[in-house]
């Protein structure tokens, strides 16, 4: 009787030594499920101010998985903001981290650091959930849920709103929009547009410089203001999506119309109010380059207005042409190289563009002196080119964004 007593007894703790043993398996194969599930970021281009993340000062010509423990201990990224040298990135909950180039102060960290080579939480924003963030030549903007719209970085042309000529270290509300509801910022290389939500419907705000028409506040020539003053020009239209770069600016209506503004894209005259570009497309997105934009249809097409530096546009033909469509608005074209292919992510840098096909190729031409192509050269393209992210990723399940700066790239794949 004892000894069958103990042979169960032992059979019992066999037992629970196999079930911890199976648990151990299961957490551990759940570990792994879950770090390869986990987000991923690449970077390529331009590094030698940090803003690839890859902890060296140099250039990339083809894409390099990150490693950042700070962002991803942070949480998924939702957004993603290249400006000249430094990137701002906002999490799914809320949170900013920076890095790159801060010599004016564009990371918020309360300093004029030279670099930063890793992410750093922005402190002064802790107690806030932000909700969007853009990135400008060397400053910075960011929206809480609550409404309030922060900037920091370079003000030497007013384009940080607050009423001076100063560059700031850290984040700073801007007081005039206190009252107000800000729904977005865009930031460009010397100025600043902000939409906000109001009882009369949603209004567009400009700051900084103003002398290419950028701001569309005044049917003068603005060289600058520091305080931000409403856009004219939108009577009875509803914005729903404004963009800033170079000395131009865009917006998507809510009916999916386009308009631009400032330093002619493909035209010969600079345009003080914005123009609506006609199209039979409806539009989702759009992005803008120093001298080209690119504008996403509806049902997947990209098109492109402007563009005669570095092939960034794909089509020399159509660019070289509307040059000389003296004080016209330039014409929309389709990309060519994309035809059959549905695009479900558009990006524009300084002098070089990227898009996402619906399957999750990632496709980029234009500019390619500092490998932001990630086609491992420094040659230019005129037409886009397939950027490899290695052969374990093209077969994976998921979505592929892409964000683009001044001549360097990041994409980012989110599991489904």
């Amino acid at each position: 009787m004892a000894t069958a007593a103990m042979e169960v007894n032992q059979k019992n703790k066999q037992s629970i030594i196999e079930q911890k043993q199976q648990q151990q398996q299961d957490n551990e194969n759940q570990r792994e499920k879950e770090e390869k599930e986990e987000q991923q970021l690449w970077s390529w281009g331009a590094g030698t101010d940090g803003q690839l993340g890859t902890v060296r000062l140099q250039d990339e010509l083809l894409p390099q998985l990150l490693n950042l423990p700070s962002l991803s201990s942070a949480g998924s990224v939702s957004i993603l903001a290249c400006g000249g040298a430094h990137v701002v990135a906002l999490t799914s909950g809320g949170k900013v981290l920076t890095w790159g180039r801060g010599n004016s102060g564009q990371l918020g960290h309360g300093d004029m650091a030279n670099n930063l080579l890793t992410p750093k939480p922005v402190m002064a924003l802790e107690s806030y959930f932000i909700t969007q963030v853009s990135a400008g030549w060397s400053h910075s903007g960011f929206v809480s849920d609550e409404g309030y719209v922060f900037t920091c970085g370079d003000g030497s042309f007013g384009q940080l709103g607050h009423g001076d000529y100063r560059s700031h270290c850290s984040p700073v509300k801007v007081s005039f929009f206190v009252n107000k509801h800000v729904e977005q910022i865009a930031c460009g290389m010397r100025h600043s547009l902000v939409l906000s939500k109001e009882s009369s419907g949603t209004l567009l705000y400009g700051f900084g410089s103003g002398k290419r028409g950028q701001l569309a506040i005044s049917t003068d020539r603005i060289k600058s203001v520091n305080t931000p003053d409403g856009t004219r020009g939108f009577d009875g239209v509803q914005i729903i999506t404004i963009a800033a770069n170079g000395d131009h600016s865009a917006a998507l209506s809510a009916d999916g119309e386009l308009y631009t503004w400032g330093r002619g894209l493909g035209a010969s005259s600079d345009f003080l109010s914005p123009q609506h570009l006609p199209s039979s497309s409806k539009f989702s997105k759009v992005v803008l380059g120093w001298n080209h934009a690119l504008v996403l249809s509806d049902n997947g097409e990209v098109f492109m207005l402007g563009g005669n530096h570095h092939g960034k546009l794909s089509n020399p033909e159509n660019t070289t042409l509307s040059k000389h469509l003296s004080g016209e608005a330039a014409v929309l074209e389709r990309v060519p190289g994309l035809d059959g292919m549905k695009v479900a992510e558009i990006a524009a840098g300084a002098e070089h563009s990227a898009v996402v096909t619906e399957e999750g190729a990632i496709k980029t031409w234009g500019w390619g002196e500092h490998g932001q192509l990630g086609l491992g050269s420094t040659s230019d393209e005129s037409s886009p080119r397939t950027v490899s992210l290695g052969d374990e990723v093209q077969h994976k399940d998921g979505t592929v964004r892409v964000y683009c700066g001044r001549g360097f790239t990041y994409a980012i794949r989110s599991p489904p």
